[in-house]
């Protein structure tokens, strides 16, 4: 599979795990509705929940982010070589140039966040800059830069978004049945077990779909970034010495794992095919197997 092949097959992949996420929110409303006899409120009430999440978190989240992550921003002077390399790859790739925050901790990895190109970040850690070249530090920024062009960082915060506002639904659907009381619909005796099943599962496979979204995106831009450098293997020997540092980054949290280029948790990724649907990235083997494809 060549480079374009590979960005066209996970955009797509992509596209049709959302409208499968909608689906299932779509699905769990359904039967919640049926199950508890004040399906209206309960809707109304979910979605004003749900709609100031969303709108903090479009507003807000990078600066909680970067702050959780306890990042500090730099100009040129404080880091010439990361400043010009950003600034090169943006005009290469015909984007605003993004503020750039460091992150001081010795284990490297690096991560975008923002709203869009124009309001976007890239951060890194002092490990990173301390153990790259300077092609393989132009792989990485490629990557991120790669997200930031995609998209990626307001689609993962829609993702979240999402999976948020199933984990409101479920827990409303279980206040109401123990402390509601209330009508029931004709018929909802196997809605409200379906209901009770749905709002024990559905946060698990919300957080499912979340992952598996996630680990799409760094292909994509594992290979978007590689067409920015016009050469892979910066990118695949960065994410070997990445991969080969095994110790956890201090500042990472499992809510924000998955931005990384690589998982902050390193003991963390699990190999089983059951273990694997809960990892944040693809495994770095096959990244770096398909970048040298190229």
């Amino acid at each position: 599979m060549n480079i374009y092949n590979q960005i066209s097959a996970n955009r797509f992949k992509t596209i049709l795990i959302m409208v499968l996420f909608v689906a299932f929110i779509a699905t769990l409303g359904y039967v919640y509705g049926r199950a508890h006899g004040e399906a209206l409120a309960f809707a109304v009430f979910a979605l004003i929940a749900s709609g100031l999440t969303s709108i903090g978190s479009y507003y807000f989240g990078d600066h909680i982010l970067l702050a959780t992550a306890r990042a500090h921003p730099i100009e040129k002077k404080d880091h010439p070589t990361l400043y010009n390399t950003v600034e090169n790859l943006s005009i290469g790739s015909g984007m605003p140039m993004p503020k750039i925050y460091i992150i001081n901790d010795p284990s490297p990895n690096a991560f975008a966040t923002g709203r869009d190109p124009k309001r976007a970040v890239i951060c890194v850690t002092t490990g990173l800059l301390e153990r790259l070249t300077k092609i393989e530090l132009e792989g990485v920024i490629a990557h991120e830069l790669s997200h930031i062009k995609n998209y990626d960082i307001r689609l993962m915060a829609i993702v979240a978004i999402l999976v948020g506002f199933v984990a409101i639904l479920a827990d409303i659907f279980m206040r109401s049945m123990f402390y509601g009381g209330g009508r029931r619909s004709r018929g909802g005796g196997i809605f409200i077990l379906l209901g009770i099943a749905f709002a024990l599962l559905s946060p698990i496979v919300a957080t499912l779909i979340q992952l598996a979204v996630s680990r799409k995106r760094e292909f994509l831009a594992d290979a978007s970034g590689a067409l920015l450098t016009r050469y892979p293997e910066g990118l695949a020997s960065a994410l070997e010495k990445i991969a080969a540092y095994q110790e956890p980054l201090k500042e990472a949290t499992n809510a924000t794992a998955h931005l990384f280029i690589e998982n902050p948790f390193k003991n963390k990724q699990g190999s089983h095919w059951f273990a694997s649907l809960f990892n944040t990235h693809p495994p770095v083997e096959e990244r770096i197997r398909t970048l040298r494809s190229m």
